[in-house]
Parts: structure tokens; sequence; C-alpha cells
């Protein structure tokens, strides 16, 4: 019998494993350590939230859903989303409740990915979606950012990577792990760009919620744009609902019926108790107001903390990350993080592993306490002073 790694597929073997997944693994049982590793909200979910899922329980929902998603789940999103972005879904055939944004962003891009197709993305990006357009048979195109444009992406940047291959565009803003937003202006431009190559927009704003500076576009309400974008968003950031993994999808109905097809094979449905709970979820605007609040003011003493290391650091509109240089302690991402780690116990994580322009940078996580945070950077100065 020839050795089992051999019987394993080509796509998987040359597959690296997350980057991000590598340091929470090795943080687990390190005592006293900090991390800004993982974007886990150290928030915990409102008890409103969670008394729902309780109350769920009690009285015995813990039976299958649709594979839709419980339809007073999807009438909810409905109308939230028509009230803040004046787009209306239909609850029926327009949207998908999943198991995480992660896996509405693996439904659409195996629903509309055949092999030898191209999908447009920008970098540096969250970890897993080069991964899942290779799983689906695509060919992932990357647009580089940098800090300079603060890590926006241009359209005409997109524009000049489009082949007759492009099926689609995906975008992440507020940014995964830069921060980054977009304005409504640029999303304007790239639209135009879509429109007139006919191409289709995967559009993440999972971070929507999360925006401090100006006001959030939602891709899909720009003109034309409804029928040709597939909507991710998903109740883990905002809601402090990571561990509940639950997500949403929508869109024109033909792509969110084909999502479903796939969905109700691999996954069925989203357990009852997490949707359950984020109906009551899409009623506590206060708690989430202020967790947001929160967190822009430790994202400003982040910010300012770095910058007085000497780790330039651009001001992040959105989003819990900030993505400062290194450069000038003339380590690599990957050599500066495993010794703070080991030499500190304060967790970041290696810019290159969001894709190769995100060397020279590392992703720093303002999910801790204010204490916490000062803590970091007090150990963070001690390391800066040691290696000169």
């Amino acid at each position: 019998m020839s050795r089992m790694v051999d019987r394993i597929a080509e796509k998987v073997k040359q597959l690296k494993g997350s980057g991000i997944r590598e340091y929470f693994d090795l943080v687990q049982g390190m005592e006293g350590a900090i991390s800004l590793g993982v974007g886990e909200p150290d928030f915990v979910t409102p008890w409103r939230i969670r008394e729902a899922c309780i109350f769920s329980l009690e009285k015995g929902y813990t039976s299958y859903t649709s594979n839709w998603g419980l339809l007073e789940l999807r009438e909810a999103l409905s109308e939230r989303m028509y009230k803040e972005t004046g787009v209306y879904y239909e609850p029926a055939n327009e949207i998908l409740i999943t198991t995480g944004v992660s896996e509405a962003a693996d439904l659409a891009l195996r629903a509309i990915l055949d092999p030898g197709d191209e999908l447009i993305l920008h970098e540096p990006s969250y970890v897993s979606y080069k991964p899942c357009t290779i799983f689906a048979g695509g060919t992932p195109v990357v647009v580089p950012t940098t800090v300079e444009d603060e890590f926006q992406v241009q359209a005409e940047e997109i524009e000049a990577r489009i082949s007759d291959h492009t099926k689609a565009i995906l975008l992440n803003y507020p940014n995964n792990p830069t921060g980054a937003t977009l304005a409504r202006k640029d999303l304007e431009e790239i639209a135009d760009v879509a429109t007139e190559h006919d191409l289709l927009v995967i559009s993440d704003e999972v971070y929507e919620k999360l925006t401090y500076e100006g006001t959030h576009t939602c891709f899909s309400s720009l003109n034309g744009m409804k029928e040709r974008t597939i909507l991710l968003n998903g109740f883990s950031k905002a809601y402090a609902m990571t561990g509940w993994r639950l997500g949403y999808a929508a869109g024109n109905r033909e792509i969110i019926e084909a999502m479903m097809k796939i969905h109700q094979y691999i996954m069925m449905c989203a357990p009852i108790t997490a949707q359950k709970a984020a109906i009551e979820a899409l009623r506590c605007e206060d708690e989430v107001n202020q967790m947001v609040s929160d967190y822009n003011r430790r994202r400003r003493i982040m910010v300012d903390g770095l910058n007085k290391l000497g780790l330039h650091c651009f001001m992040p509109k959105g989003a819990f990350y900030t993505f400062p240089s290194i450069q000038t302690t003339g380590l690599s991402s990957a050599e500066f993080t495993k010794r703070l780690l080991f030499e500190e116990k304060v967790v970041v994580i290696p810019g290159s592993v969001f894709g190769d322009c995100g060397e020279g940078y590392v992703r720093c996580a303002y999910t801790v306490s204010q204490y916490e945070l000062n803590e970091a950077l007090e150990r963070m100065e001690r390391f800066l002073a040691r290696i000169g």
C-alpha cells in the first residue's frame, strides 16, 4: 500500500495551514500571554441574546430548520437591511442563513466558479478567500494594496487585472486584517467596472457596524448593483457571537438558491438555537453601539501607542485591527511575531499570512481590555529596545 499522503488531493497537499490558527494554538496554555491575535471580541454575548437562546431550549427548539434558515429570522433581516440600506431582499428566496460568514463565502464561490474562472480579490485579505477559491476550482487573481493608499483597493487596479476568464470581484470592507474601508465614491467606481465588464461582486461586510469614521455603504445599495452582488454578513463581530457560528447571504434569487443547494448537502442548516438568539440580537442596537464605542476608544489607544514605539501605523477606519509596519526592526513578519510571543508573551499575527503584500506588517487586534492593551504595548517596548 502506498503512503497515505499520496492519496490526498494535490490542491490540499499544496495548501498551507491557517497562519492565524497556528498562533491561536501556540498560545493555548501559555500562562500570562496577552493575545492580540485572533479576531475574537472580548465581550460576552449580550445577556438578552443569551437569554433568548436559553428560552428557546426551554421551549424545546432543538430540531432542524429549513435549509434556508428560520423564516422569522430571514424576515427580520430583510426588514433591517431595507431600513438601513434601502435594499429589499425577499425573505423567502433571496436570503440564506449559513453557519458563519466563512460558510457563506465558501458557498458563494462554489456556486459561481467553474474550473478556469478567475476571481479578483484585494490583499492583504482574510486568509480563507484564496483557499476557498481554489477549492471551488477557480483561480485567485490578487490586487495588492499599499499603506500609501491606506490599503484601499483602487478601481483602476481591479480593471487592470480583468481578463476573459474573470467571473467576479471579491471585496471585504471594513477589512480584515488592515481595518481599511471604502468610501461611497470608491465603491461607485468599482461598481462601474463590474457593470462595464459584466462581473459579479461578492461583498463581505461582516464588519459593517464596526465603522468609526464616515458611513458604511452597502455595495448592493449602489445603482444597479443588487442583482450582481452577493452580500455576505453575520453576527460574529458586532454582536460578540463568534462561537454561535451564524452568518447569512443575500442576493439574486437564482444565485442564492444555487448556494442553498450546496448548503443543504454539506451543512443542512445552521443551529436553531443560534438562529433564535439572532432574532433577539437584531433588537440589541444599544448594546452594539456600546461595544463599538469601546472598540473606538481602544483603537485610538492602540494606534497612538504603536506610533510612539516607532511602528508606523495608519488609523484604521473600521473592524478591530491595526496593521503596523515592523520594517524598521529588520525582522521578517514571522520572525517578529515568534520572538515577541516567546520573549514577551504577546501574540500578534504576521502580515504575510494575509498575502505577500502583508510582509513587513503585523496584525494586532484590539479586542482585549484597556489594561491588557497598555501592558501589551509596554512588553512590545521592551522587546523593541532589546532588539535595537
